[in-house]
């Protein structure tokens, strides 16, 4: 089993989703976040004043799926994600950490099941 961390811009995430169910992949949590990386913040404009803000706004989404969706999962979110062809900074990240056990609390299942 795998955990997937993505993080990606908020206006992907509606498509990022619709894809994600289209490949099976019911469960997913969300998260608003603030980070920085290549695009180094941005500026704003507020009642004529001029801001810096060193945080962008992003989407985290975590997943866990079995090992054998693993490269469906990260292809579909990389594809979906993606700003045009060739793709934009700021566009996102990916990451996949093995997952050890997976527990239903409700049912008790374990593993696969319990995904």
């Amino acid at each position: 089993m795998n955990y997937v961390v993505a993080i990606i811009q908020p206006q992907k995430l509606d498509a990022v989703r619709e894809a994600l169910n289209a490949i099976g992949v019911a469960g997913i949590t969300v998260t608003d976040a603030q980070g920085c990386g290549r695009q180094k913040g941005h500026a704003e404009v507020y009642r004529g004043a001029e801001y810096t803000l060193k945080f962008v706004r992003k989407v985290k989404l975590e997943i866990a799926c079995a090992s054998s969706a693993l490269d469906k999962v990260v292809q579909t979110i990389t594809a979906t994600a993606k700003t045009g062809d060739s793709g934009k900074v700021g566009d996102g990240k990916i990451f996949v950490f093995d997952l050890k056990e997976t527990i239903r609390i409700r049912t008790g299942e374990h593993g696969e099941d319990a995904i």
